[in-house]
C-alpha cells in the first residue's frame, strides 16, 4: 500500500473517487485501519467522549493529542493522518495556532492538522499552511462550540444560514485548506458546497454529495453507548461480540476451566521433589 498524501487525495477527489476516513486513537486500531485500505485517519478530540467519557470534547489537551497521535502514527504509517487542533489550542491568535501546530505534527509526525471554524480563523489557517503544514477545516457543526450552538445541532437550515456555511466553506478554501470536513450541514447545501471548491470535502451527517465520508468508529461497531448521532450507521456489532467474549472468559475463570495446559508453561517449571521441599522451607 503506497503512503497517502494530499497529492493522491486531491487526484481522488479530481477522478471523482470517494475517500474513507474515520477516527482512531491508538496504534493496534490503527494497525486494523492500514489494513482496511481506508486512506485518512483523524486523530479526534472526539477521543475526549470515547476514550475519556467526557460528555464534549472542551477538556481534551495537547499533551493528551499528541499520545494518543503518535501511537496511531506508528501503527498506520501509510495512512494520512490528521491530527485534531484541541478546544483553545488556537483560537487567541495565528502565532498560537501555528506554535501548536507544529508541536502536533513534530511530535506526531502525522501529516496534517484539523482546526475547527469558518471565516473567523482564515487568519490561524493561513500561517499553518505558509509554514507548511496541510491543514484540513471544520465547518458546520463544530463540536467545540456546543456551548454556543446550545448543543449538538444541524448548522445551514433556513436561507441565511446556507449562505454563512458557504462562505464559511469558501473563506477556508481561500485561506489555503485543502480539505474541509462539513458536519451536521444539511445535503443539499454540502453538495452545492462541494461543487463550488477544489478543496475536499468530508461530510458527517452531510449526505452523500461530498468528496468522502468520516465516522467515529465506536459509532460504527457499537462501541459507544452513551448516545448515538443520527448519521453513524453501525456497520457491525464489534461492542456486543466484545461482551459476549468478556462474558465467556470472566465465566470459564471462575470455573476453573481457564488457562489450560496449553496456556502455560510446565517444560520450565521446577520438579516435583524440590517444590515440595520448598514448600516446608517455608
Amino acid at each position: 500500500m503506497a503512503k497517502n498524501t494530499v497529492a493522491t487525495l486531491l487526484d481522488m477527489k479530481a477522478r471523482g473517487e470517494k475517500i474513507s476516513q474515520v477516527t482512531c486513537y491508538d496504534y493496534s486500531t490503527a494497525q486494523l485501519v492500514q489494513a482496511s485500505g481506508i486512506e485518512t485517519i483523524l486523530v479526534g478530540d472526539s477521543l475526549g467522549m470515547t476514550m475519556q467519557g467526557y460528555s464534549n470534547t472542551l477538556p481534551v489537551t495537547m499533551d493528551e493529542m499528541i499520545v494518543y497521535g503518535r501511537s496511531v502514527v506508528r501503527g498506520a504509517p501509510d495512512a494520512f493522518v490528521i491530527m485534531d487542533m484541541p478546544f483553545m489550542s488556537y483560537q487567541l491568535s495565528a502565532e498560537q495556532g501555528l506554535m501548536n501546530a507544529g508541536r502536533l505534527i513534530k511530535e506526531t509526525n502525522a501529516n496534517a492538522v484539523k482546526l475547527e471554524g469558518g471565516a473567523a480563523v482564515t487568519e490561524q489557517i493561513r500561517a499553518i499552511v505558509d509554514a507548511g503544514i496541510p491543514v484540513c477545516a471544520h465547518i458546520g457543526m463544530t463540536p467545540q462550540s456546543v456551548n454556543a450552538f446550545g448543543g449538538f445541532k444541524v448548522q445551514g437550515k433556513g436561507e441565511e444560514n446556507a449562505r454563512r456555511v458557504l462562505e464559511d466553506a469558501l473563506a477556508v478554501q481561500k485561506a489555503g485548506a485543502f480539505m474541509c470536513v462539513l458536519e451536521c450541514v444539511p445535503p443539499k447545501l454540502a453538495a452545492l458546497i462541494t461543487s463550488k471548491v477544489h478543496m475536499i470535502t468530508i461530510g458527517i451527517g452531510g449526505g452523500a454529495g461530498c468528496d468522502g465520508q468520516v465516522l467515529v468508529y465506536q459509532d460504527m461497531f457499537g462501541m459507544f453507548g452513551d448516545f448515538v448521532p443520527k448519521f453513524a450507521k453501525r456497520f457491525a456489532d464489534i461492542g456486543q461480540a466484545m461482551i459476549d467474549g468478556f462474558k465467556a472468559y470472566d465465566q470459564e475463570v471462575k470455573a476453573g476451566t481457564f488457562p489450560e495446559e496449553k496456556h502455560s508453561f510446565p517444560k520450565s517449571d521446577c520438579s516435583d521433589e524440590f517444590l515440595a521441599k520448598l514448600a516446608e522451607e517455608y
